[in-house]
């Protein structure tokens, strides 16, 4: 062990390195201080700390002393979640313990679960409250958690009403048994104390040899301020009960009171009782902490004292991390050939060789190394999932899948468990049988299939057949996978056009009209083909539907009308889809008629769902799967199935109704949705709106179809025409398949129990899509429901059945083979922090619909304490308590996690509208890893730096006002936005270089694109914005910021490491937050 100690007067570092983790101590002179305000901390060099790849991270702040007892209960693994499911899963076992039942490997009964009987104590939310669940359904019924320390002298409940402290139903999703609250246990506005700490999870997990004491010398358990449930005085825990499964047990005080079990739910699984104290309450979800985090100095051991402040520069970097693993795996060819390896980071450009496993730009995993056992799992409570992206795009340099085709034979698969031919597969007695690598059954090789085997015991043929040696291929289908056994006819496209009077006025319908004559023009097709296979329809509306015939052999369309809007048909078969290019006169009269035909028209109600009833009837009566591409821009309030009202109540935020503006307004948009899906019909949704427009209830049809929403704020054709543009032809030409369905199968010991995603399930094994394009992710949790053995690890296969856009169905498969330990350290060693935030942010967006807020950011911030406590119990070596210890591969950890925290989904903001932040839910359901990682890390260049000869890109610096400049120019991108922002003192010869004008005063905010000059500064920024856009799903729209205008507000909010102007915590703040949670968790 190295020791550099740094020591200035009585406060201090020390660095020190050890195994595959790295420790920053930060020393505090003279006992506790105060939490009012931040502390303090010796600037040490970042590149000193966190250069080394096998290194983990440790602070000190000034506050982590012994807190009064607390002992770490059995975590839970839960959920956020969704009422739909009922009863508990098969294989769960209930641990029995001091700290009451608790659910193992997360596997949390699902079903809905009402307010319960609560207890609340003096000092805040519930003695018996609940606990860190994934979001849980419907508000809960009783759980409790573990026990916590005193917080804070505050008699007002943290907990707005019951009903959020009410235990919670937990559902398969791996959030629902987390617990949220703003960081902590509320949100403050300025002036009101800071929030307690949420509830603990509790741990439980197998027996492990006994470890060496964490808990600091003389550390005092402190009887809590009388509840409602001890009476006065009574001590939370009688002197901690240790336990050799986990970290010391809280005592058995409250175990025996549970509250009767709702129907549906089953006794014992709650969690432990909790003798919460919890802080002041916060008003609303706003989390400011004045000066500082949440906490108050009464608990606090000794005096207070100054308050000093902790360095920024000292606590891990995101762009350091990011720098790092470019340095290290950068340009390099990364192989799958390894079970279980963890593939660089999605920010690092890579060729990825496809050796055995599914190349990482198709399957990304939170940990790369499962837990053996349920038990562990728990313990630790890292989700262990998959985001899993079927068409990713691949570039240019890697090769595109291979297409296997049988014949009539069609794919080999395993006769018991129907998984197909991998390299998971065992060949054994010659060639003549084969043992499957997911369900270890010995299935005969078909006759055709035969092949001998070398001395090695593989095929001969082993490097010629795609399926045996590479990760992901494909399949042609045989007749048995298509509906009625007959080939499917190739898709179509709808386009279906809102001629309200408004969307005519501001010329959106004429631009429309113009664009689809060129973009119809490219039309994706087969690879080997030279016209598209797709054929196109044209509907226009307002009150009623118009239909248009464009047979190529009429000399004008002819419109069809059909008024009736409650019982939509199709006025016409023939003549309404046709292909392209042999009616191209025919439809660019069309287009060029509809603009004028509408001209005087003064209707200004639409309807909505008979028009995606229009479009789903005709694709039925054509008998093809296909997508319906629709330009809208009101509130449907015309006489009409689907018509919804204007519910934008801003009352409801931050109150337990918070949840139903995120519900779609009526179960129309629900019951249509699974129609289009049974029809393959995929609907992507282009918004225009001048106001509310509902979009929770308009965007469900784009969400469960796996379509896209696109939304343009109050659309003005000078300023946001590109930006629309971009995206429907972008749309129009990416790689898509049709009429989907997608399983995912593992091996024995495991299995995918909850998936989040534009997606539709009937059951609880397929996942079906209308369409899937390459830019949506699906992600899957996975649970034990048996141990897992090191030696065969965890096999994951994703098979996709879809139809290509020449109408031939095919069979994707992607496979990944993935290490088992009994090691929590080796679980650690393998998590893929992206990931882990791309589930987080999913399991918590689902939950939006069923929970409060305030419960899901309170599962949140528990569950990061969690995991980090976990890992610092079990794998960190023995250390003061006042260290915080991150494991190197979750150093970035909790930057990320109070991004999310702070995004507008779960803390309300004023200036953002009920619409945006649905829009905003709907989008990250479907995101990949990268794109999550962008949305909730912008990217922050600073442009002033450019190196005008080279093309790459300048070094990102961090999310954070203090690395802004008056003398710089900033570009910052987080994936649906861009900003250009610009210092006061920025250099005249940038500006004029860059906007042609002569200073900072003649820049003309209101441009949405660049100008186009011919110097090297204007060229060189112009090919930066188009590389940060050219891999992303949604075109960015530039907004032009100055420094010290009003605009600034909204640029601010993406400073994601500071604290946020109307609530959420800074960085820093947020980093004490969860050290002083583990601390509890701890003691």
């Amino acid at each position: 062990m190295e020791h550099q100690r740094l020591t200035s007067g009585d406060s201090g570092v020390v660095w020190t390195k050890e195994g595959w983790e790295s420790r920053l101590i930060l020393l505090s002179g003279k006992g506790q201080q105060s939490y009012k305000k931040c502390f303090f901390c010796r600037a040490i060099p970042w590149n000193d700390i966190f250069i080394m790849s096998q290194q983990g991270y440790v602070a000190t702040p000034p506050y982590s002393q012994s807190q009064p007892g607390i002992g770490l209960s059995p975590p839970h693994y839960g959920h956020y979640v969704d009422p739909s499911h009922a009863g508990s899963p098969p294989g769960m076992m209930k641990p029995a313990g001091p700290l009451g039942a608790a659910v193992p490997g997360g596997m949390l009964p699902q079903g809905p679960s009402h307010p319960g009987p609560h207890q609340f104590g003096q000092n805040g939310a519930h003695a018996q409250g609940h606990p860190p669940q994934r979001f849980p359904g419907p508000p809960p019924v009783n759980s409790a958690a573990s026990s916590y320390a005193p917080y804070s002298p505050s008699t007002q409940s943290s907990y707005p009403s019951p009903a959020s402290t009410s235990s919670i139903t937990q559902l398969g999703s791996q959030l629902n048994a987390m617990h949220i609250n703003s960081y902590g246990s509320g949100m403050a506005p300025p002036g009101q104390g800071p929030p307690g700490p949420p509830p603990a999870p509790s741990f439980q997990g197998p027996p492990r040899p006994p470890q060496p004491s964490i808990m600091q010398p003389g550390s005092q358990v402190l009887p809590p301020p009388p509840t409602t449930l001890n009476g006065p005085g009574a001590s939370p825990l009688p002197p901690s009960t240790h336990r050799q499964d986990g970290f010391p047990g809280p005592a058995p005080l409250n175990t025996q009171y549970q509250p009767p079990p709702l129907p549906g739910q089953s006794l014992g699984t709650g969690y432990p009782p909790q003798q919460a104290n919890y802080g002041p309450q916060m008003a609303g979800g706003q989390l400011s902490y004045p000066g500082g985090f949440p906490g108050g100095p009464a608990q606090m051991a000794g005096p207070p004292q100054l308050q000093k402040k902790l360095d920024p520069d000292s606590i891990p970097s995101p762009i350091q991390v990011i720098e790092n693993d470019r340095a290290t795996r950068g340009g390099q060819v990364y192989a799958t050939n390894t079970r279980g390896q963890v593939p660089p980071l999605v920010t690092t450009d890579c060729v990825i060789q496809d050796q055995g496993n599914a190349s990482p730009r198709y399957i990304r995993c939170t940990t790369y190394c499962f837990p053996c056992t349920s038990d562990m799992a728990k313990q630790a409570q890292i989700p262990l999932a998959a985001v899993i992206k079927p068409f990713a795009t691949v570039p240019s340099n890697e090769t595109p899948l291979y297409l296997v085709n049988h014949g009539e034979n069609g794919p080999v698969r395993c006769n018991r468990c129907k998984a197909y031919m991998c390299p998971f597969m065992q060949f054994i007695e010659g060639g003549r049988r084969y043992q499957c690598g997911f369900c270890n059954c010995v299935n005969d090789v078909p006759p055709f299939y035969f092949q001998h085997l070398d001395h090695i015991g593989r095929r001969l043929d082993h490097y010629e057949k795609p399926e045996l040696s590479l990760g992901s291929y494909e399949y042609v289908a045989t007749l048995d996978y298509c509906r009625k056994n007959k080939p499917p006819n190739p898709p179509a496209f709808i386009f279906m056009i809102d001629v309200s009077y408004s969307n005519i006025k501001n010329g959106l319908v004429k631009l429309i009209c113009e664009e689809l004559k060129t973009v119809l023009e490219k039309l994706p097709k087969e690879e080997q083909e030279e016209t598209s296979a797709i054929r196109v329809g044209f509907i226009t509306y307002n009150k009623v539907l118009h239909f248009f015939n464009v047979k190529s052999n009429l000399a004008q369309p002819q419109m069809m009308v059909v008024t009736d809007v409650g019982e939509v048909f199709v006025p016409l078969l023939d003549g309404f889809l046709v292909n392209y290019q042999e009616s191209q006169s025919v439809i660019h009269n069309l287009l060029d008629q509809i603009p004028e035909m509408f001209a005087d028209s003064n209707e200004n109600e639409t309807v909505f769902a008979p028009v995606i009833q229009a479009g789903m009837e005709a694709l039925k009566a054509a008998d093809c799967p296909g997508k319906l591409f629709i330009f809208h821009s009101s509130l449907p309030t015309a006489e009409a199935p689907g018509k919804l009202k204007n519910r934008d109540d801003k009352k409801l935020i931050n109150t337990d109704k918070e949840k139903i503006l995120f519900q779609p307004q009526t179960n129309v948009y629900d019951a249509l949705a699974k129609d289009c899906v049974a029809h393959g019909c995929c609907v992507t949704l282009f918004l225009f709106p001048s106001q509310y427009v509902d979009v929770a209830s308009l965007g469900l049809v784009p969400h469960l179809t796996g379509g896209t929403l696109y939304k343009y704020n109050n659309f003005q054709m000078h300023m946001d025409s590109q930006q629309f543009l971009n995206d429907l032809r972008n749309d129009i030409e990416k790689k898509i398949g049709f009429d989907a369905i997608m399983r995912v199968r593992t091996s024995t010991g495991f299995r995918a129990t909850d998936f989040f995603g534009g997606i539709f399930m009937n059951n609880t094994t397929d996942v079906e899509m209308a369409a899937i394009d390459c830019d949506k992710a699906v992600t899957v949790e996975f649970k034990h429901d048996d141990k897992l053995g090191e030696d065969s690890g965890a096999l994951i296969q994703c098979a996709v059945l879809y139809t290509t856009v020449g109408g031939q169905r095919r069979l994707r498969i992607h496979n990944l083979g993935l290490n088992c330990s009994s090691q929590l350290a080796d679980l650690y060693k393998s998590c893929e922090t992206d990931a882990l935030i791309n589930f987080f942010a999913k399991s918590a967006f689902k939950a939006v619909l069923y929970q409060p807020l305030k419960v899901i950011r309170e599962i949140l911030v528990n569950q990061t304490a969690h995991m980090l406590a976990c890992y610092r119990k079990n794998c960190a070596s023995p250390s003061a308590a006042s260290q915080l210890i991150l494991p190197d591969s979750m150093k970035v950890l909790p930057v990320y996690m109070n991004c999310l925290l702070k995004n507008c989904v779960l803390l309300s903001r004023p200036e953002i509208s009920t619409d945006e932040r649905a829009y905003q839910r709907q989008l990250v359901m479907t995101m990949d890893v990268a794109d999550s990682q962008l949305f909730f890390y912008p990217q922050l260049l600073p442009i002033h730096t450019l190196d005008i000869k080279s093309t790459t890109l300048p070094a990102a610096i961090r999310c954070s006002e203090a690395r802004l400049s008056e003398e710089g120019i900033f570009l910052l991108a987080n994936g649906l936005n861009m900003f250009l922002w610009l210092g006061v003192s920025s250099p005249p010869e940038l500006i004029q270089g860059i906007f042609n004008v002569p200073s900072f005063a003649h820049v003309n905010t209101d441009m949405t694109l660049l100008p186009e000059i011919g110097n090297p500064y204007s060229q060189t920024l112009r090919m930066i914005m188009s590389i940060i856009q050219q891999k992303r799903p949604y075109s960015m729209k530039l907004t032009i910021v100055k420094q010290r205008e009003q605009p600034e507000m909204v640029f601010r909010q993406y400073l994601v490491e500071d604290k946020g102007l109307y609530g959420g915590s800074s960085y820093v703040d947020f980093l004490c937050c969860v050290h002083k949670e583990i601390c509890q968790l701890l003691n």
